[in-house]
């Protein structure tokens, strides 16, 4: 009797066990159709840029489409918007953007930028790149700054829409160095740089991979970028910081969540198969060239990223005196 009813325990013991170890792995099979990766800007900018070359990636070493869906405007948060209604099923991803740190301190948004959101992985970081159309005048961050000051409120700069980093780094920099421009909001980096190129504005603060194609060809003149150093990409131009405007830094990064409530097990399937196409040299290369630096890391570490970004970015948005339009 004592050994059919120990029998008994060691079987459901197994059982248990088996059970948790089937709920720390993806459902079998998956993916097993096409997986949906939305952005929230336009095609042609950067956030489509780095959203394209990942979902190639990812649809060669898994065999199963990932389909870019690109839905714009308010800075990401229309498409986030969608985004949380989704089935957290695994079949939805979205590409974040510094936009889903800024906009809480910019607009009242109708969902979570924390609790709604499953964070996977950090993709890439990069910096903006101060460029002005080849017919103005300033050849430097100091030209730029004189000219301005003589000419207030009659610079027009270009942004990606509001409260994008495009947008806020033209606004810190106005804020740091005593200069009145006046902004003229796109909807995405790809229409912004398309009437930059025409010559409708003159200055713009363009995400490293959605100008540096521009810049190698001559058609837009670069005076400095963003970040806290110089890029290997552009070694030879200066930061702002060097040229002016001392501990003036802006950096841009771009990542991976799955709605909230995804499966946990599904979320670690895909934070380990980004990582591993992040890792893959065509893909590091074809990043690194356009002037993005792959990242790749744990979905915890991630989650607090994106927690320390919207308390930054509050904090510079209040200084600096930034309102959303």
């Amino acid at each position: 009797m004592q050994h059919s009813f120990l029998t008994r325990s060691l079987v459901l013991v197994l059982l248990l066990a088996a059970a948790a170890g089937a709920s720390a792995q993806a459902p079998a099979g998956y993916p097993n159709k096409p997986i949906r990766f939305v952005v929230g800007f336009p095609p042609g900018g950067t956030n489509d840029i780095v959203a394209r070359a990942l979902g190639q990636k990812l649809t060669e070493n898994l065999g199963q489409s990932f389909v870019i869906e690109n839905r714009g405007g308010a800075n990401t948060a229309i498409a986030s918007e969608l985004f949380v209604r989704s089935a957290p099923d695994g079949y939805t991803i979205m590409l974040n953007a510094p936009g889903h740190a800024t906009n809480p301190a910019l607009m009242k948004l109708p969902f979570d930028p924390i609790k709604d959101f499953a964070f996977i992985t950090l993709v890439a970081e990069t910096q903006n790149l101060l460029v002005v159309h080849p017919s103005f005048p300033p050849k430097s961050v100091e030209e730029l700054i004189a000219i301005s000051r003589r000419h207030p409120g009659e610079i027009n700069y270009a942004s990606s829409g509001t409260g994008t980093t495009v947008h806020l780094s033209a606004e810190l920099f106005q804020y740091m160095a005593g200069v009145k421009w006046v902004h003229i909001p796109y909807k995405g980096g790809g229409p912004a740089v398309i009437e930059l190129l025409a010559g409708q504005t003159s200055v713009y603060f363009g995400n490293l991979p959605t100008v540096i194609q521009h810049v190698r060809a001559g058609k837009l003149r670069p005076l400095a970028v963003t970040g806290a150093r110089r890029s290997p990409v552009v070694p030879d131009i200066p930061t702002v910081a060097e040229r002016g405007v001392p501990g003036f830094e802006v950096t841009v990064w771009y990542g991976v969540s799955a709605p909230a409530r995804t499966p946990r097990a599904i979320i670690e399937r895909l934070n380990s198969e980004i990582v591993r196409a992040l890792n893959s040299p065509d893909l590091r290369a074809r990043l690194t060239n356009a002037g993005a630096d792959p990242v790749g890391n744990p979905p915890e570490q991630y989650a607090a990223f994106v927690q320390n970004e919207i308390v930054k970015w509050a904090k510079v948005i209040e200084a600096a005196g930034i309102k959303g339009e």
